[in-house]
């Protein structure tokens, strides 16, 4: 499966991948704004953006492998790898899986946890209506709690562009994620694991994946610094791209050798 993918910058090599049920359009500002610092890899995930679906049955680890398989293609022995929200999770998945090709890992507002059978009911009524009637289900259900109140109210033009995106997400797509999202295991061992440095990253009016599920990821990993990003909500990179390349600039630099460890 290869991923359709924008790239920019030269360097340490850094892969963002996107959430649901976005795609890496959401990464416009860390292409611009991190591409003095390394080489930003952004793929679509299968299904969204310019990436086929394919026939593979739901699965994290399906979408884990071809982010490997896109390391390969690009000639990357080791990267950065990340990602936001549902990217985190398919960071955590390449993380059991792929452990030899990571530099670093950065966990943006995303949960280490399974899914609730509570959450993993929701989840499959939202891949059914999505499928059954569009993207309405996702406008009125999920988009509301993708960003945080501040951006609600005073940056209208992220909100409209985060709109724009969730609209217009695939159908097809989005169920398959949504059931690849509520299969996947509890990672906190796979954490507690990590040989490499972590930076966690998360809005501080984050309401799907609060402060306190950002702790305990950055408590379990070995080496891990946490990064809180005022004024955002789930989606702090689109929210407030200043701070998170911040965030992300200083972790690159530190892992590179450039800065003094902080944090």
């Amino acid at each position: 499966m290869d991923l359709y993918t924008r790239s920019a910058g030269e360097g340490l090599p850094v892969v963002l991948l996107h959430a649901l049920p976005l795609s890496s359009a959401m990464w416009l500002a860390q292409r611009e704004g991190l591409a003095a610092h390394c080489k930003v890899i952004t793929p679509d995930l299968r299904g969204f953006g310019g990436s086929v679906l394919g026939d593979d049955a739901p699965s994290l680890d399906v979408m884990a492998d071809d982010v490997v398989r896109l390391l390969d293609h690009e000639g990357v022995d080791r990267a950065v790898i990340g990602g936001q929200s549902m990217g985190g999770c398919v960071t955590m998945a390449l993380c059991r899986r792929h452990p030899d090709r990571l530099l670093g890992v950065i966990l943006a507002d995303t949960r280490a946890g399974a899914d609730s059978e509570a959450t993993r009911a929701n989840r499959e009524r939202i891949a059914a209506a999505v499928v059954e009637d569009g993207t309405s289900v996702l406008l009125e259900e999920m988009l509301p709690a993708l960003i945080g109140q501040t951006t609600i109210r005073r940056r209208a033009m992220v909100f409209g562009r985060v709109r724009g995106l969730v609209q217009s997400a695939p159908p097809q797509a989005v169920a398959w994620a949504q059931r690849a999202m509520a299969g996947r295991p509890d990672s906190f061992g796979t954490l507690r694991g990590l040989k490499v440095p972590a930076l966690v990253i998360v809005g501080e009016e984050d309401e799907i994946s609060p402060l306190a599920d950002a702790e305990a990821m950055a408590e379990a990993v070995p080496d891990a610094r946490l990064a809180v990003i005022e004024k955002a909500g789930h989606l702090s990179g689109m929210e407030q791209p200043e701070a998170f390349n911040r965030a992300v600039a200083g972790f690159i630099g530190e892992l590179a050798g450039g800065a003094p460890p902080h944090g």
